[in-house]
C-alpha cells in the first residue's frame, strides 16, 4: 500500500481485508497493509473505538474475523420477489402500510434499498395498496417473543407469567417446545409442569419470561403444528361432549382442531370430545356450521347455549313464516 495513507484510510481498509478473508493474522494484515504488526492491531482497535465488533482468536485456525452484524450479505430480489414479499407483509398485518409502525418502517426500509427497476412496482403497491384489520390476528410484544425463541432454542425450562381471556392471572413453569403461528395468532406450545400436561397459551397474554437452570429434552420427532392443532381444544375450563348421529369420516371434515377430537362410536355415530371456555362462541361458530344431527351430551354450559341458539332460529323462522 502507499505509504502516505491516513490512520483512517489503512482503518478503512482493515475493515475490508477482514470482509473478505476472516481469520486474518496480525502478520498477514501487517503485510496487506504494508506496516508492522504492531501498527496492524492498532488499526484493529481503531474499529473496536468506532464500534466494529472485531474478534480475535488465538490457535492455527485464530486471527481476526468481523463479528455479527457488520454487514448483511448481498440479497438480490426479482421483481416478482419484490412484490410478493410486500403483499406477503400487508397480507399479515395491516399495519404494514403504516410508515410509523415496527413492520411499516422494516418494510419501507427494504423497499427504499431496491434497485429502481425491481423496487418501482413493489414502492407503489406499498403506497396504494390498503388492509383491512383482521379482527382475529394479533401481534405479541417483541421483546416477550425474543425471549420464548431464546429458550426454545436453548431448550432451557423457563417461568412464565400469564394472564388469561378472562382476566385470571398465574405463573408457572414451562419447557417451551415451539411457538407457532395460525391464522394470525402466535401460540407457546410447551409443557406446563403446573399440570404436568401439554399446553398452548397465547404469546400475546404472556407477562413475563423469566430463565430458570433446568434444561428439557422436546419429544422426539415433534411435529409442532400438528401437536398444537390437537391440543388446541383440550385444556380450557368447561367440558364438552357432543355425539354425532353420523360416520366419523363424514363428520371429520367439519370439525376444526380447537374444538376437541372426535372418535368413532360404532360405524355410524361418533362423538366430539373437547373443551371451551367460550360456549357461546363455541356453539354459535362451530356445532351451527356441522350439517348433521347431534346431541350434547356433556357441559351443562354448553347445552344452554345450544339451547338459546336453537330458540333464536326457532323464534326467528316463525316470524318469518307469519303475515307480512
Amino acid at each position: 500500500m502507499p505509504n502516505d495513507l491516513s490512520p483512517t484510510a489503512r482503518a478503512i481498509r482493515t475493515l475490508e481485508i477482514l470482509r473478505a478473508r476472516p481469520g486474518t493474522t496480525a502478520g498477514e494484515l501487517a503485510a496487506r497493509l504494508g506496516v508492522t504488526d504492531r501498527a496492524a492491531r492498532r488499526y484493529v482497535e481503531i474499529l473496536r473505538e468506532a464500534g466494529i465488533p472485531v474478534e480475535s482468536a488465538r490457535g492455527p485456525h485464530g486471527g481476526y474475523r468481523l463479528g455479527r452484524g457488520t454487514r448483511l450479505p448481498p440479497v438480490h430480489f426479482t421483481q416478482a420477489e419484490a412484490l410478493g414479499l410486500v403483499m406477503a407483509v400487508l397480507g399479515r398485518t395491516p399495519a404494514g402500510t403504516d410508515s410509523d409502525d415496527l413492520v411499516g418502517t422494516a418494510l419501507d426500509k427494504v423497499v427504499k434499498a431496491l434497485p429502481e427497476s425491481v423496487g418501482r412496482q413493489a414502492a407503489m403497491l406499498r403506497e396504494h395498496a390498503s388492509a383491512a384489520p383482521d379482527p382475529y390476528s394479533t401481534r405479541p410484544d417483541p421483546t416477550v417473543t425474543s425471549e420464548l425463541v431464546d429458550a426454545v432454542a436453548a431448550r432451557r425450562r423457563i417461568k412464565v407469567g400469564y394472564r388469561s381471556e378472562a382476566g385470571d392471572e398465574w405463573e408457572e413453569e414451562v419447557d417451551p417446545w415451539s411457538l407457532v403461528v395460525r391464522y394470525g395468532r402466535w401460540y407457546l406450545l410447551c409443557h406446563s409442569h403446573r399440570v404436568d400436561a401439554i399446553r398452548t397459551y397465547r404469546v400475546d397474554r404472556v407477562r413475563e419470561v423469566r430463565p430458570t437452570p433446568h434444561g428439557f429434552d422436546p419429544p422426539e420427532g415433534l411435529d409442532p403444528v400438528a401437536v398444537l392443532e390437537e391440543n388446541l381444544g383440550l385444556g380450557w375450563e368447561l367440558a364438552t361432549r357432543v355425539v354425532f348421529d353420523a360416520p366419523l369420516a363424514e363428520v371429520a371434515r367439519w370439525i376444526r382442531p380447537p374444538m376437541g377430537r372426535v372418535e368413532p362410536l360404532g360405524e355410524d355415530r361418533c362423538v366430539l370430545v373437547g373443551s371451551t371456555r367460550n360456549p357461546d362462541m363455541y356453539a354459535q361458530e362451530w356445532l351451527a356450521r356441522v350439517p348433521f344431527a347431534f346431541r350434547v351430551e356433556g357441559g351443562e354450559e354448553l347445552r344452554t347455549a345450544v339451547a338459546a341458539l336453537g330458540a333464536r332460529f326457532t323464534a326467528a323462522a316463525a316470524e318469518a313464516a307469519g303475515p307480512p
